[in-house]
């Protein structure tokens, strides 16, 4: 399985001149460092969340159907499967019709459950199904829950003031509590 990002979001939770108030700035000079950190510090929640935080598109590859009839879709929040493919023996990917198939967006992860038909068999050895994803809270950072945008903000001043190297994994590099105790109700818990 592999996840591949194909439309980045339009823009970042957080806005640059949100970040310079919570961090006190008043001049422009480090505006490009901000806006990198702010990227950084959303993409690093977002991969340690499974989440989406402004809508963004990805493609699902699998290499086979899973046992059973529940494909689990590994972003959230998922707001729309736009596109499944199964590739032929030549390699073309075929595009199964959306009355196939049910996209369950309650679900936790989200899943795509077959409409009572056998999906098709990839004729490739390797990423024979395509699966088209959209996922995010929203346009832009105003449907992001506050306790997220406020996570991305205290991880960007955190890198912010520790610009000095640091070996990974060790007590400088470490994550602060309270970002980890911000994003602990969004973590998916698997029973």
């Amino acid at each position: 399985m592999s996840l591949a990002m194909t439309s980045p979001p339009a823009s970042e939770p957080v806005t640059v001149a949100d970040a310079k108030a919570h961090l006190r700035i008043d001049g422009s000079d480090e505006d490009v460092l901000i806006a990198s950190l702010l990227l950084t510090s959303r993409l690093h929640i977002e991969t340690a969340l499974s989440l989406a935080l402004v809508t963004q598109s990805w493609t699902l590859r699998l290499d086979c159907w899973p046992a059973g009839r529940d494909v689990e879709l590994p972003l959230s929040p998922l707001r729309s499967v736009d596109e499944v493919r199964v590739k032929d023996a030549s390699g073309v990917a075929v595009v199964v019709p959306a009355e196939s198939y049910l996209v369950d967006l309650a679900a936790r992860p989200a899943r795509l459950i077959w409409n009572n038909v056998t999906p098709s068999i990839p004729q490739v050895a390797a990423n024979g199904i395509e699966i088209d994803l959209s996922a995010g809270f929203g346009a832009d950072g105003n449907s992001v829950p506050a306790p997220l945008k406020h996570a991305v903000l205290m991880l960007a001043a955190h890198w912010y003031e520790h610009r000095d190297p640091q070996e990974i994994g060790g007590e400088g590099a470490r994550i602060p509590d309270a970002v980890g105790e911000l994003i602990n109700p969004f973590r998916t818990i698997r029973l």
